[in-house]
């Protein structure tokens, strides 16, 4: 029947007779105007908006998995917290929602033979391990504390997140695929900056108005969503931009700048030089103003190594960033709140030394596998610490602690021997950007947990795209064609 009808409609369309095509086309435009008037008025402009978008993204991401890199960097950087406006028992996100196309495409390629290569890279056993490691602790964590489907869920989505990886390295594959999923990354991030900036500049009162409309996706509203340091209303207001948390906005641009970085001295960037450096500063200034000190010791961090490898040309710069921050009046603030952190004498940073001290209580009673994501079997203990690798300890155990450092090791293990080896010269600057951004990353780890959190699954998501992005640049250098104009590193 479906078929029968299809084919009167298509006879009618291509009829040979051009009052019959007007009149059918016609009918057909004015069925469809309807029905989006329709949806218009029953979900209103904003759903509508999204709902093109979504079917949009949908069929350019069936038509090329690349698409599904696009749309999840805009989620990521964008809207991370967003959820759709319907239930279908639990809210989806636009970040599962986005993990889910990808990976969809993805599988369904390689089902059908069109991707007949599963490539795991030399990090891949490790990956994979660190990943069964977390499947064992949750379950062994059930037999104590039950999951609900929210923390079900959540757990799916850094699962999810960490096997990124596999399919970064497994469709991002040549020279011309790496930049231009680079270039997207990029361009969102400079766009969560933007945000980050505007929403800083604008009247208060305005910023929450915007977050109020973004509320009917699940986003926190009111000026309960604004954030200041010490929690203190009266006190200096911290960035947030779409991020929610200062912090988490903080690591982003650690990840956005260090990708930034080499773009403004490489040889043969992917963006103008003067765009580059306005999408830098952007990053640069939203970083500031979360006023978090762990993003600011990443971001040097990152910049350190790009130093130290190969483009001496930021030393400058990044010596007067230094001088601008020690020596403006507006920054005194910062910087006092800098030194107050070194010296732990400020109540943020003896708040994560008690963290500290309870963490490793618990990781002495469960050392091998921890305690699972969903609770701990001991009313006087908690989940919950400032800390990247002890929240890892608590969660997964040494075992997944160690099997992480390993990973970490072997990653800038095959990083440096790569830059040692020759890269072409576009994918010198691009890899060095990833690695920078993945230490950085890591630095901030030692002072933030949100790199593994059940609250933050797309900071996961962002930190394995970063690795797998590096892998898949490292990868793709070795294909004999890539290896043309190949800069050799001393």
């Amino acid at each position: 029947m479906p078929q029968t009808t299809y084919q009167a409609v298509q006879n009618l369309v291509f009829s040979p007779n051009p009052w019959v095509r007007a009149l059918v086309l016609a009918a057909l435009l004015l069925a469809g105007t309807v029905g989006v008037a329709l949806f218009i008025g029953i979900a209103g402009p904003l759903l509508a908006l999204a709902a093109a978008a979504a079917v949009i993204a949908g069929i350019m991401i069936l038509n090329d998995t690349h698409w599904g890199f696009v749309a999840l960097c805009g989620v990521v950087f964008l809207l991370p917290f967003a959820s759709l406006p319907f239930s279908i028992g639990f809210k989806p996100t636009f970040l599962d929602v986005a993990l889910g196309a990808l990976f969809f495409v993805w599988i369904f390629k390689l089902v059908i033979g069109q991707e007949r290569e599963f490539i795991a890279s030399p990090l891949g056993l490790l990956v994979g391990l660190f990943m069964l490691v977390a499947v064992f602790s949750f379950a062994l964590g059930l037999t104590h504390s039950p999951a609900n489907s929210f923390l079900l869920r959540r757990f799916l989505e850094i699962l999810i997140g960490i096997s990124l990886f596999f399919v970064t390295i497994n469709t991002v594959r040549n020279t011309d695929e790496i930049v231009w999923v680079t270039r997207w990354i990029m361009l969102a991030g400079w766009g969560a900056a933007a945000i980050a900036v505007v929403f800083y500049i604008l009247p208060q009162e305005v910023t929450v108005a915007i977050l109020d409309r973004l509320a009917r996706f699940d986003y926190p509203g009111g000026f309960g969503a604004l954030r200041f340091i010490e929690d203190d209303p009266n006190g200096t207001l911290r960035a947030i931009g779409t991020a929610v948390d200062p912090n988490v906005l903080g690591g982003m641009m650690i990840l956005v700048a260090a990708l930034q970085l080499p773009q403004l001295v490489a040889a043969r960037p992917l963006f103008p030089r003067w765009l580059t450096f306005v999408m830098l500063a952007t990053a640069a200034i939203a970083l500031y103003l979360t006023y978090s000190r762990s993003t600011l010791l990443g971001l040097a961090a990152a910049a350190g190594l790009l130093a130290l490898l190969k483009y001496r040309r930021l030393l400058p710069l990044a010596l007067v960033a230094g001088l601008l921050l020690l020596l403006l009046p507006a920054t005194q603030d910062y910087v006092a709140r800098l030194a107050a952190g070194f010296a732990g004498e400020d109540l943020a940073t003896q708040m994560r030394f008690g963290e500290y001290k309870d963490a490793l209580i618990l990781i002495e009673r469960y050392p091998l596998f921890g305690v699972g994501f969903t609770g701990t079997p001991d009313l006087d203990i908690y989940l919950g610490v400032s800390m990247l690798y002890l929240i890892m300890a608590e969660n997964m155990g040494i075992a997944g602690l160690t099997i992480f450092i390993a990973i970490s090791i072997g990653f800038f293990i095959i990083v440096f021997r790569s830059w040692r080896r020759g890269l072409s010269t576009r994918l010198e600057a691009i890899l060095l950007g990833y690695a920078g951004a993945v230490l950085g990353a890591l630095v901030s780890g030692i002072f933030d947990h949100y790199w593994f959190n059940m609250t933050y699954p797309h900071m996961t998501v962002l930190l394995w795209l970063y690795i797998g992005m590096a892998t898949a640049t490292i990868l793709a250098n070795r294909i004999p064609g890539n290896l043309e104009h190949a800069t050799t590193s001393t």
